[in-house]
């Protein structure tokens, strides 16, 4: 199956889009990417979203606003990504959107009660003429999981070593890692948690610390340059979500703007130069990866597969490396992934499993009671043909 996967991630400044091919299914699924692409959202977008992740500046009617133009923006990111593999839309079968994640509710003691994504399906359905599925989160919390980290899943399926224990460690706006027991082990189960934040503090501090001329660390450049702050950053290690025990996991509603803009005040009145407060909170974040496999990790990690974002940030790739060796720390592209575009196909591949009503988590990686198929099917033009094409082997 042709099935385009779209997301909007945590850092809320782009669309990533990528056209992928599917085939099989569990344990012997397969999966590429054919095109891909990444859309900036327009002047202005972004402040958007992070506003209405904000409940002090958020409004219902602008909610309802933004989840049609978000809507609007995912059917264009198809549209061109399909065009860019100079293909037509009725050469592909699915869409499967992520949308926009603005709030995840988790209550004092870990438990997650409620998601809230953003991004008018019926909109993507309408405009590609593409049956789209949606909404993947909802159904896993319902179950009683986390309903997140969704990424896991397919790293379950498709990156598991033959021999050895891998942990694949995101780094996107906020920090995910998946343990991942080696095929050859039939007995034990992966492990999935949000270490904590990745870019969205040092993205956040940075935007406060150019007045939004800058919105992240090109390069780690900044990071580089400063000097971390040992007694500041044993403090930030002390906020209580790093000893929470799995599952768990997190957003923005914690680690986002409201607290980077805190934390750049906290860190100038300690005397510290803006780059030694990027530098300290780049630290934080190499510190609580390592930090939560020492805690946490099932088994023994003999593999780090970095991904996201901040994989390519020369300097957190550095302390992560420093702080691990001699375990190998490696990236996607090195075991043949593309790292840029795999959250998109992630997407792709879920909405490809609840098509063939199939779960789409694995219940050990998010908490919940039972597996469960994912998301919600808005019907395209194409709906009609494709049931008869893949539900009723016409």
């Amino acid at each position: 199956m042709k099935i385009i996967g779209l997301i909007s991630g945590t850092s809320a400044d782009a669309i990533d889009a990528a056209l992928c091919e599917i085939e099989g299914e569990p344990p012997h699924i397969r999966a590429r990417i054919l095109a891909a692409l990444t859309v900036a959202y327009p002047d202005g977008f972004q402040a958007r979203i992070h506003a209405a992740c904000m409940p002090a500046h958020s409004r219902v009617d602008e909610l309802c606003q933004l989840n049609a133009d978000l809507g609007e923006q995912f059917a264009q990111a198809a549209l061109r990504v399909i065009a860019q593999a100079g293909l037509e839309p009725g050469d592909i079968d699915l869409i499967g959107s992520h949308g926009q994640t603005v709030w995840h509710m988790v209550e004092p003691g870990g438990r997650v009660t409620s998601t809230l994504q953003l991004t008018e399906a019926s909109i993507i359905a309408e405009r590609t003429a593409i049956t789209t599925v949606s909404n993947f989160r909802p159904r896993d919390v319902a179950a009683g999981g986390q309903g997140a980290p969704l990424t896991s899943y397919a790293d379950w399926l498709l990156l598991r070593h033959p021999e050895h224990w891998r942990a694949v460690q995101n780094l996107g706006g906020i920090a995910n890692v998946t343990f991942l027991p080696p095929i050859a082990d039939t007995s034990s189960d992966p492990l999935a948690l949000d270490t904590g934040p990745s870019n969205a503090l040092i993205d956040g501090a940075v935007t406060e610390i150019t007045g939004g001329v800058q919105h992240f660390d090109h390069d780690g450049q900044m990071a580089a340059q400063g000097r971390v702050d040992d007694e500041w950053l044993c403090a930030l290690l002390a906020h209580p979500y790093y000893q929470r025990r799995p599952p768990k996991t997190t957003g923005r509603e914690l680690f986002g703007a409201e607290m980077a803009a805190q934390l750049v005040q906290e860190g100038r009145a300690r005397g510290l130069t803006d780059a030694d407060i990027v530098a300290t909170l780049t630290m934080l974040t190499a510190a609580t990866i390592e930090d939560a496999y020492r805690r946490f990790a099932p088994g023994p990690v003999a593999e780090i597969i970095l991904g996201g974002g901040g994989s390519r940030n020369p300097e957190l790739v550095r302390l992560l490396r420093a702080r691990f060796d001699p375990v190998p720390v490696r990236s996607h592209e090195d075991i043949g992934l593309d790292s840029d575009n795999k959250e998109a196909l992630v997407f792709a591949l879920l909405a490809h499993e609840t098509w063939h009503h199939r779960p789409g988590v694995h219940p050990a990686l998010t908490g919940a009671q039972h597996a469960s198929v994912l998301g919600q099917i808005t019907p395209g033009a194409n709906y009609a043909d494709l049931i008869r094409r893949t539900w009723c082997g016409a």
